[in-house]
């Protein structure tokens, strides 16, 4: 039997498009991402007026690696939101969704916010444990939020990202 491979986590760019989405699909089928979403938000991820951080986790494979996860997050002003998480199934509990929330609170810390914000569907409680781990609280929710099911988000806040990430080890 052979050893898992450790996803890496690089930055997210344009040709991860087409891999991130059947990712997306698979896992919110219901509310997935176009792909000119994804286009938009990784305009605003380089250069000097940069204000987006997106990733991937990747395994190495052949013919091409394997993009086994992905997040973003968007910094504005004092507050920093993540946009999105998603781990491939095959992954749940390996600690992946850990990594890629470090990453992205690493660059909250980097952007210089205040707060970080997010909005997790209220059914989904393995979610919400992570981010409970990481200090996030909640302190809202947003009522039929997520469509079509008219599903309510939990609102959930973190106000000290750089005491959150602080003595994690996103690369091991």
């Amino acid at each position: 039997m052979t050893e898992p491979v450790t996803p890496v986590l690089r930055e997210m760019r344009w040709w991860d498009i087409d891999p991130v989405l059947e990712l997306e699909r698979d896992l919110f089928p219901e509310d997935a991402w176009s792909r000119g979403m994804f286009w938009s938000e990784l305009a605003h991820a380089r250069g000097p007026e940069a204000n987006r951080r997106y990733v991937v986790a990747a395994v190495p494979a052949e013919p091409a690696e394997r993009i086994v996860g992905y997040a973003g997050l968007v910094a504005s002003g004092e507050q920093a939101d993540i946009q999105t998480i998603a781990v491939a199934r095959d992954q749940w509990g390996t600690g992946l969704g850990s990594r890629l929330l470090a990453e992205l609170l690493k660059a909250a810390t980097a952007f210089e916010v205040a707060e970080v914000m997010l909005e997790c569907r209220v059914d989904n409680v393995r979610a919400q444990k992570l981010y409970e781990r990481f200090g996030f609280e909640p302190i809202g929710v947003r009522r039929g939020y997520y469509q079509p099911g008219n599903v309510d988000a939990l609102v959930m806040r973190l106000t000290t990202p750089e005491n959150s990430v602080q003595g994690t080890d996103i690369h091991g």
